[in-house]
């Protein structure tokens, strides 16, 4: 399988590179407006690297890829996934897919056009402590609180993730996983509250059909936790996560990748919370 990578410079990228080697992949072409991409040559040093989208889009028309994975800012996501789709390509696309819900209609739209898939990167739903939980919490009605906090520094207000116009913000760029694996865990979401919003700290309640969850999102300095406690049980997500992006290449190869639809009542909330708030 021939793939092609949008954002290799970004923070996110070795885990997609590594991802790709690992499924047996060729990462054939990258693209990247940042030159610092030496990562390249650990796994896939006859890469060829694009800094212009233009030219990288005229390479893909002459040079066809299987897939294209997406790891560039949120939101240019929606472009780069449409771009990958008229070249003839399935996507694999990190979170969140979109920041609007209306451009889930679009690429659905194109999706149909061009018979090809748009898959979404959503790892937490492939952790072993999550799937525990689905299986163990698959009835019922529960109390849920959700403590998630990942630690940036003083860099993360300064680049495009502290530009709500380009992040969508920290219920987005970060809240987007633990939303979304509330409402796989505990059915769809029926109404929320924001208690506090800052730019790095955020806290409020969630009705889901099967839980009332209260959920506080923080980026401020401390030690790392994702923990979802249900009632008195605690489902631990801090650690875990290192094989999880090649998890989710598996199951997007065979044909098992999370879709548009699994991503949407996510999508939904997070946008719903940020217009209120901003």
């Amino acid at each position: 399988m021939k793939f092609a990578l949008i954002g290799a410079a970004g923070y996110i990228a070795p885990k997609h590179i590594q991802a790709i080697r690992d499924v047996g992949g060729d990462l054939v072409a990258a693209l990247d407006p940042h030159d610092s991409v030496g990562r390249l040559d650990q796994y896939f040093p006859e890469c060829q690297y694009f800094r212009e989208t233009e030219r990288f889009d005229r390479w893909l028309s002459k040079n066809p890829v299987d897939y294209v994975s997406i790891c560039s800012p949120n939101y240019l996501h929606d472009a780069h996934a449409l771009l990958a789709l008229r070249s003839g390509a399935d996507v694999i696309c990190e979170k969140p897919l979109v920041c609007h819900e209306r451009n889930l209609d679009n690429l659905s739209d194109w999706e149909l056009k061009t018979d090809k898939k748009v898959n979404v990167v959503l790892q937490c739903r492939l952790h072993p402590e999550a799937i525990r939980a689905k299986n163990q919490f698959s009835e019922g009605v529960y109390a849920l609180k959700v403590d998630y906090r990942t630690p940036r520094g003083a860099w993360y207000a300064q680049s495009w993730k502290g530009d709500v116009e380009k992040s969508g913000g920290l219920t987005t760029n970060i809240g987007i996983h633990l939303f979304d694996l509330s409402i796989w865990l505990f059915g769809p979401w029926i109404q929320w509250q924001v208690d506090t919003m800052t730019q790095d700290e955020a806290a409020g309640s969630l009705m889901l059909d099967r839980a009332e969850m209260n959920w506080n999102l923080s980026l401020k300095q401390g030690v790392p936790k994702r923990v979802f406690r249900v009632n008195d049980i605690d489902i631990d997500l801090t650690n875990g996560f290192q094989e999880l992006h090649t998890e989710t290449y598996r199951r997007v190869l065979d044909g098992n990748g999370f879709g548009i639809e699994d991503i949407r009542p996510a999508t939904r909330i997070v946008e719903a919370i940020r217009d209120a708030c901003n």
